[in-house]
């Protein structure tokens, strides 16, 4: 989930500035100088849909981000998913699936602003995700006080009211087997949920 890349729908405008904004910039220029080393369309749309079930992946809008660090519809789809590709700059897979209330959570986390209230949203990481910081939203790489994590294939509930995530255990170095808060105590607190 880290390296500042993300999620969902609205409107196709908002969807690819706010996506093309998430990656970082190296991810970007990374991707300007690697044209040749792109995959192709359909091995992208296959990436996307290792993310989610088949059932929501099957319907689901399928993005990526372009050789100029633009994000561009690979597929556009009949539900309210989206879904990226693993992004090749990271160094786990990461392909993610995310519902409309998730892109919502996530614009507010890129622009540092408070999630809307009322909206939980959904994410899918089935693929596993790249290890990230459990306690800083923005940390970019591991330091020795950032409890960096790695995770397996998970589900993430984002948006909830603060006492949702009081049920589960929000340790800056949790057992990522079992469920767990990720940023406890930041606006931008989700529960993070192995899948097997």
């Amino acid at each position: 989930m880290t390296a500042l890349r993300t999620s969902q729908l609205l409107a196709i405008c908002t969807l690819s500035a706010a996506l093309a904004s998430a990656f970082t910039a190296d991810a970007s220029e990374a991707a300007r100088k690697n044209k040749s080393k792109m995959p192709g369309d359909a091995a992208l749309i296959a990436s996307a849909m290792r993310a989610g079930p088949a059932k929501v992946t099957s319907g689901a809008t399928i993005i990526a981000m372009d050789a100029n660090g633009k994000m561009r519809t690979l597929r556009k789809g009949t539900n309210s998913f989206t879904c990226m590709p693993d992004n090749p700059e990271t160094p786990g897979p990461d392909p993610m699936c995310f519902d409309a209330n998730a892109m919502l959570w996530v614009n507010a986390w890129m622009e540092h602003k408070d999630p809307p209230a009322g909206k939980v949203g959904l994410m899918y990481m089935l693929s596993g995700g790249t290890d990230a910081s459990n306690t800083d939203p923005y940390a970019a790489k591991p330091t020795a006080s950032n409890h960096w994590v790695k995770t397996g294939p998970h589900i993430m509930i984002v948006g909830a009211d603060a006492s949702f995530y009081d049920s589960y255990p929000k340790s800056a170095d949790p057992d990522t087997t079992q469920p767990y808060v990720m940023w406890a105590g930041t606006p931008y607190q989700h529960l993070m949920a192995p899948v097997k």
